[in-house]
């Protein structure tokens, strides 16, 4: 269990990857700016804003990667401390979207379903 919860994780990691590229490499860029519903103007503005936000991204999946590392090499408690801080936070910044932009429901679904899995897998493959 304790791979399927590191595959889970190493999932939303690389997901988290992607939302730091389209935030903080090709924010203005016609597709990056479809996905998120924005105008070239809006886009431009934020472009900073965004930049920074991607980074956030980037160090979440950074956390769970190192976790899921350690996991592999067997430190299971500096491990799954790792990957729960890693994917925890993910999870709850797809819940703090959810809940304060509802319009946004199908993005932090998408953003916090994977990190979902990996905290209950992990959290099941420890208590077994």
């Amino acid at each position: 269990m304790i791979i399927a919860a590191s595959v889970l994780a190493a999932l939303a990691a690389l997901l988290h990857v992607y939302i730091f590229i389209m935030e903080s490499v090709t924010w203005t860029s016609p597709r990056t700016r479809a996905t998120f519903g924005l105008s070239e103007t809006e886009a431009t503005a934020t472009k900073e804003m965004a930049f920074n936000q991607g980074f956030y991204n980037l160090f979440l999946a950074i956390v769970a990667i190192v976790g899921i590392v350690a996991l592999a090499i067997g430190q299971l408690a500096v491990g799954a401390a790792l990957v729960f801080a890693g994917v925890g936070s993910m999870l709850a910044a797809a819940l703090v979207l959810l809940v304060t932009s509802p319009d946004k429901r199908r993005a932090a679904i998408t953003q916090g379903t994977l990190p979902l899995l990996a905290v209950i897998v992990l959290v099941l493959a420890l208590a077994l």
